[in-house]
């Protein structure tokens, strides 16, 4: 073989001037890129240590609160003041309103009351001025006009011509003549007017109820036309009656009037009786 024959070579190939200069710039970009890196690196690890100040408005905001707060105690304090007022209002509204419904109620019923009264004072005053007037005068059975006018202005005594029980009721009643009157007295010196009656009646063995509306209807009633000694006699209506007596004969009537007079006998003209019952 020749020696100037080709003989391949094992070096490789040289790269074009364009790759060298690619390759060269590529390794610029990377380094510059590398170095900015290391560059930027420590500046963003360092800490921030700079306090931002913020403005304080503590101070202000206290006193905003602080006068809220008094607004809406003294709103309260409004509030309470005005519904106590009107508490107090109503209250006194309704007792108003009390006080005149019973002073219209006690004046309705004054005024009944007084009503009452009088009708009952006109019906006593008529009826006995009925009676009064219908009546024939009562006299002993044996004795004159003359001696029966005498009689009936007699205040004395009268012997009854009773017997039996009705004698002894008489007798006690007539004994009783002179005592004194005492509202509520049942003997043996004071009386009241149904104590007298109650008293006499006992003697015989009746017992009659004590007071004078229920003795003027303890037995039969009688017209004071016909009356016997011994009836009782009262004066009202019978059943409510507020005085009663005994009829002891010869026009005359033995009672307990009042505290002037005392036990009496009299006329019945004296004081007319509205009627009487027979209890003997």
């Amino acid at each position: 073989m020749s020696h100037t024959a080709h003989i391949p070579s094992h070096r490789k190939p040289r790269q074009s001037a364009s790759k060298t200069a690619l390759r060269a710039g590529v390794a610029g970009g990377v380094l510059s890129t590398i170095a900015v890196a290391g560059a930027a690196g420590p500046a963003q690890a360092e800490p921030v240590t700079q306090t931002i100040e913020m403005p304080t408005i503590t101070a202000g905001l206290s006193t905003a609160v602080a006068a809220s707060a008094q607004a809406t105690q003294q709103v309260a304090l409004d509030l309470e003041t005005q519904a106590a007022q009107e508490a107090a209002a109503a209250d006194a509204a309704k007792t108003a309103k009390k006080a005149k419904a019973e002073a219209v109620r006690k004046a309705e019923a004054k005024k009944k009351a007084e009503a009452a009264a009088k009708a009952k004072a006109a019906a006593e005053a008529a009826e006995r001025a009925s009676r009064s007037a219908a009546r024939t005068t009562l006299s002993p059975s044996t004795g004159s006009s003359s001696g029966s006018s005498s009689t009936a202005a007699s205040t004395t005594s009268y012997s009854s011509s009773a017997t039996g029980s009705a004698a002894s009721v008489v007798a006690f009643a007539q004994a009783q003549v002179g005592d004194a009157y005492v509202s509520g007295g049942t003997g043996p010196n004071s009386w009241d007017c149904s104590g007298l009656v109650q008293a006499a009646f006992r003697t015989v063995g009746v017992d009659l109820p004590r007071v004078s509306q229920s003795q003027s209807t303890a037995g039969t009633q009688v017209s004071l036309g016909n009356l016997q000694p011994g009836d009782i006699l009262y004066w009202g209506g019978a059943g409510s009656a507020y005085h009663v007596a005994i009829y002891v004969g010869g026009g005359q009537f033995v009672g307990a009037q009042n505290s002037s007079t005392g036990v009496v006998q009299k006329s019945l003209d004296y004081d007319p009786p509205s009627g009487a019952v027979r209890v003997l």
